[in-house]
């Protein structure tokens, strides 16, 4: 069989779906393309599950033509919007997709009442592919580290990683509670994230190694994998991390686990341990985020527990 399988999106919603890329190629020895955004090909190409990676921006005939050329027998839609749908009735191809819960998820955000089920993503991907005899292996998910990848010189043998990056503003860790951590800990704290976040990182003054606006996503998870545990808000790094079986702590600012996307280890016991600010009436406000707090306040993260976080930090390094 030749599968094409779509997920556009963020780095981390393609990491969430290399669980069943895993089990396509594997359990159905099948040959498995991957559609997704041009930005996501270049840390993709050391998954050997993926038999193509094509990189996609705007709907076109070339891009069709070239999807047409492939005759996929089938095409499983784990984005699922009217641009996938549009694909596949260009593509005129069997397909599966799977429930996105969008009206749950509008019901918590603008009623806060939860009706979403307690099922990760991963888990409801898999029942979207369960006619196909596909069962999930347990193996949690992927994300291959190019073995040229070499870790920064210096780093010391023992230290934590906080990542300041996420994809909108009310999903970062603010400057003030990373100072606190960093303070509270014995250990050394090294700083990671894109350009997005650079003058975060420089306005963090407390000791610490700050690697923020330098390193690749490939030279992060690098970082990441010689760690004792990450830190981080609802990010691509959290599904990073989850890949590369770490033990993390979870800061949830305006989303909330409930909508099914924090760590993933399969059947691996891995310890990690999620923070949220309970009690707050506009919290979700959004299912993905915004660029800063609509009330002005920003009091999901703000008013973190750091005594609490710092506790946990010490607790699961010396376990």
């Amino acid at each position: 069989m030749k599968i094409l399988i779509i997920r556009f999106s963020s780095i981390g919603d393609v990491i969430l779906c290399s669980s069943i890329i895993r089990a396509v190629k594997h359990q159905l020895g099948a040959e498995v393309h991957l559609l997704t955004k041009s930005f996501n090909e270049r840390w993709l190409y050391h998954n050997q599950n993926i038999d193509r990676i094509i990189g996609f921006d705007s709907f076109d005939s070339d891009i069709i033509d070239d999807l047409r050329s492939e005759n996929y027998d089938l095409v499983i839609d784990l984005h699922k919007n009217l641009r996938s749908k549009r694909i596949i009735r260009s593509l005129n191809v069997l397909s599966l997709d799977f429930d996105k819960v969008n009206i749950q998820k509008w019901v918590l955000v603008n009623f806060k009442v939860n009706r979403l089920p307690d099922k990760h993503i991963v888990d409801r991907y898999f029942e979207a592919v369960s006619s196909l005899g596909i069962t999930n292996d347990g193996e949690g998910l992927d994300f291959f580290i190019d073995p040229k990848i070499t870790s920064p010189k210096y780093l010391p043998n023992k230290y934590i990683v906080i990542s300041l990056g996420a994809s909108f503003g009310t999903k970062r860790i603010p400057i003030s509670l990373i100072e606190e951590i960093i303070q509270g800990v014995d250990v050394p704290v090294v700083l990671i994230g894109g350009q997005d976040v650079l003058e975060i990182g420089q306005s963090i003054t407390s000791k610490c190694i700050n690697k923020v606006g330098v390193l690749s996503i490939q030279e992060s998870a690098k970082v990441i994998s010689g760690s004792e545990l990450l830190i981080t808000s609802d990010s691509a790094m959290l599904h990073i991390a989850s890949a590369l079986k770490k033990e993390q702590i979870v800061l949830w600012g305006n989303t909330v686990p409930a909508f099914g996307m924090g760590p993933y280890y399969g059947k691996h016991k891995i310890s990690f341990k999620s923070f949220e600010v309970d009690g707050l009436k506009c919290r979700p406000c959004s299912k993905l985020g915004y660029n800063s707090c609509p009330k002005g306040h920003f009091r999901c993260m703000m008013l973190q527990d750091s005594k609490s976080i710092i506790d946990a930090i010490a607790g699961m390094i010396q376990a």
